[in-house]
């Protein structure tokens, strides 16, 4: 039976199988408990290829991917309920549309003065950052029930990998360069290698609870968090390695 490596890169990992389906799930214990958070508006440099943390567009210089029609439905139904005081470029939207098909085929949101059309501009009234996010916020709702789907996981991604017997490995881990392909190479910075990063007050299985619960489901979470709960119980007396990232400075 093929199955992936797990990847051998200084982290730490768990995995453990599904009792519901022919699924085996394994996760960067390394990144869910390290002090990684996103720092939007306070020192990201964003991904361009030079550093333009003054811009404050953070991961939003690029239209967004759809991972499919769903996704898309779901996010211009909850973009039509946005106001022009709420969304600084949504008179745009009204006349071509949030999203466009890219050079490879693949629907993404449409970039509008060099970032992504739900980017709120630092000279807007409600401040720098995602229209979609913001309003969540403000109507009490979590962000990932109103942003695209790559965009709410961020920097978590989900990979799933097939075997020949048809059984599942689904692997949670961060975001890097190289899962962005070509295009990642060019990023001047990213915060999941970036120290500045790692300054949370929570570990990111704690702060991305919600996102962490939508990605592997109730019970998976339950179960995850219950061995982390245990892993740090059993580690309170020693030392555990901060991430890579960390150790190198």
């Amino acid at each position: 039976m093929a199955r992936p490596a797990v990847p051998n890169d200084a982290h730490e990992w768990v995995s453990f199988e599904d009792p519901d389906e022919e699924r085996t799930w394994v996760f960067d214990v390394t990144f869910l408990t390290s002090n990684w958070t996103c720092i939007f508006g306070r020192g990201c440099q964003g991904v361009l290829t030079g550093p333009a943390e003054e811009l404050v567009h953070g991961c939003c210089s690029y239209g967004a991917h759809f991972i499919d029609g769903a996704d898309r439905r779901r996010v211009e139904k909850i973009a039509a309920t946005l106001s022009a005081e709420q969304w600084q470029y949504r008179a745009r939207a009204k006349k071509g549309g949030i999203a466009k098909k890219n050079r490879a085929g693949e629907t993404v949101t449409r970039v509008v003065e060099g970032a992504c059309i739900f980017l709120n501009r630092k000279d807007f009234p409600t401040g720098p950052g995602c229209a979609l996010h913001q309003v969540a916020v403000e109507r009490g709702r979590l962000p990932l029930e109103f942003k695209p789907e790559v965009c709410w996981q961020l920097p978590l991604r989900r990979d799933d990998v097939v075997g020949d017997d048809g059984h599942v490995t689904t692997t949670i881990t961060q975001w890097d360069r190289k899962h962005w392909g070509k295009g990642g190479a060019e990023f001047h910075w990213w915060c999941t290698e970036a120290p500045e990063a790692y300054v949370g007050t929570r570990a990111v299985h704690e702060e991305m609870g919600p996102e962490l619960e939508r990605m592997v489901g109730k019970k998976t979470f339950r179960r995850l968090q219950a061995y982390l709960a245990d892993r740090e119980a059993r580690i309170a007396e020693r030392v555990p390695l901060p991430h890579p990232v960390l150790r190198s400075r």
